[in-house]
């Protein structure tokens, strides 16, 4: 195999595929910014692509007018943060760092929403790094109140250079539990090294994607990819190899996540693989069968683009939209939609304005989309703009507005938190048809608690100029 510093380096990591990377390793440079401060191989500004990607898209929904720091971290406390945080149900944030800690391997931290941080758990704490290290992804809460998440490193040492990865849960407190450690299998065929977080689907179950898999997982040519599921006491499930298909028409290194539709089915993208080796576009069903929607590069000149870093979001049409990094009209990626069926549009060409290589409208977006409450897409792109630096850019398709939840599910009397734009004169709230007490936050804030009566359904909102109804169902707990 022909290896160059970048194909070395992957595989000193632990993290990405050392083989097939023909094209693959320009997009995973942009993954690899991600554990630069580790690896110390990438320069300052592929870091800071990355940075402004991550920061941007978990910044772009926020109403805020007043921007205050709450915390900087010092090494002893985490450093490099590069998830997303979450809301817990006791009002509290929390999130990953990805070094830094007892052990300079990540940890896990809450936060209060006035800035008081307190650390929870440092990885490497056991031996070995049993317990993982380096998470990448951010976490989700289970309704049982635990968060959920993955580590990139760590965990069985099968992997060459830094261990494969794990799944853990974490108390509200801090008390961890490692459930799974990837590689456990004979050639790795569990999967390795998740990127990307998990997500809980509506049977109770996890989600995820590794983006390593057998039949070697020493640096040497790791696997494309998996599928799985573990349950949330840890039962994994492996549901799908990618490269299964002669030729991996199938797909193969799923850097991104999943996102469960309404039809119950998950969606995902891989970065390569597909019949013409650059991405596709698939659904898998929760019990593991695999349907291959798209693959990138059926058009001439690749006008359909190639390459999609980040995962979908469904949006309040149930189509589904997404990013690819490179190609398209101009070479440079594009914005697409397609149906959950796998009708496929692209939206947009990056480099339409001003042409290459100013490209004032953005070039090479790795990150997703997030749709507003407004029913626009928001998303960034790492190069282009008017220095050649990136932009944040905003896409209309002509959806109306809406309201989200920001808990998917919760019990009679909880207290749920509403977005939504022009909030502040709202006249009533349901939960699937039963009236709600709410309070006005804020003119994009409703605090609405589930009534009695209240059974899984849209959640609507009442104002003057209409009725908002939830962009997802909530569901009500027992």
């Amino acid at each position: 195999m022909h290896t160059t510093k970048i194909t070395r380096t992957l595989a000193l990591a632990g993290f990405a595929p050392a083989g097939k990377l023909s094209h693959l390793y320009g997009g995973l440079l942009r993954v690899l910014a991600l554990f630069a401060t580790t690896l110390g191989k990438l320069n300052w500004g592929k870091r800071a692509y990355a940075v402004l990607v991550l920061c941007a898209a978990t910044a772009i929904v926020l109403p805020a007018q007043t921007f205050t720091t709450l915390f900087s971290f010092d090494v002893t406390d985490g450093k490099t943060p590069y998830a997303g945080l979450v809301q817990a149900i006791n009002g509290d944030l929390y999130g990953t760092t990805y070094a830094g800690g007892a052990n300079n391997a990540g940890t896990v931290f809450k936060i209060t929403p006035s800035g008081t941080l307190t650390t929870l758990y440092s990885f490497c704490a056991q031996s070995g790094c049993t317990d993982g290290g380096s998470p990448l992804a951010g976490l989700v809460q289970a309704p049982n109140g635990d968060f959920y998440g993955t580590t990139g490193t760590g965990g069985n040492t099968n992997c060459f250079g830094g261990g494969c990865g794990t799944v853990f849960k974490i108390t509200p407190t801090g008390m961890l539990t490692t459930l799974y450690s990837f590689c456990a299998q004979s050639g790795c065929m569990d999967g390795a090294n998740p990127y990307a977080g998990l997500v809980q689907a509506t049977n109770g179950d996890f989600y995820g994607t590794t983006c390593g898999s057998g039949p070697t997982c020493d640096g040497g040519g790791s696997g494309p990819g998996t599928v799985f599921k573990i349950t949330p006491s840890g039962t994994l499930t492996t549901l799908y190899s990618f490269c299964s298909q002669t030729g991996c028409t199938d797909g193969e290194y799923p850097i991104a996540g999943l996102v469960q539709a309404t039809n119950g089915d998950l969606y995902g993208t891989t970065w390569g693989g597909g019949a013409n080796d650059l991405g596709t576009i698939f659904k898998i069903t929760p019990s593991g069968t695999l349907t291959t929607l798209y693959a990138f590069c059926a058009q001439s000149g690749c006008t359909d683009g190639g390459n999609p870093g980040a995962g979908l979001v469904q949006a309040t049409n149930r189509d589904l939209y997404g990013t690819t990094e490179e190609l398209g009209a101009n070479g440079t990626g594009t914005v697409f939609k397609i149906t959950p069926s796998g009708t496929f549009t692209t939206l947009y060409s990056f480099c339409s304005q001003g042409g290459f290589p100013v490209c004032t409208d953005g070039a090479n977006p790795f990150a997703g989309l997030v749709q507003d409450t407004n029913g626009d897409f928001y998303g960034t792109t790492y190069a282009g703009g008017a220095s050649g630096w990136g932009t944040v850019f905003s896409l209309s398709v002509g959806l109306g507005p809406f309201v989200e939840t920001q808990t998917a599910s919760g019990k009679v009397g909880a207290v749920v938190e509403i977005l939504g734009t022009a909030l502040a004169r709202a006249t009533s709230v349901s939960f699937n048809g039963a009236a709600a007490g709410f309070t006005v936050v804020a003119p994009s804030l409703i605090a609405a608690r589930v009534p009695p009566g209240a059974t899984t359904g849209t959640v609507q909102v009442v104002t003057p100029s209409g009725t908002l109804s939830s962009n997802v169902p909530f569901r009500v707990l027992p």
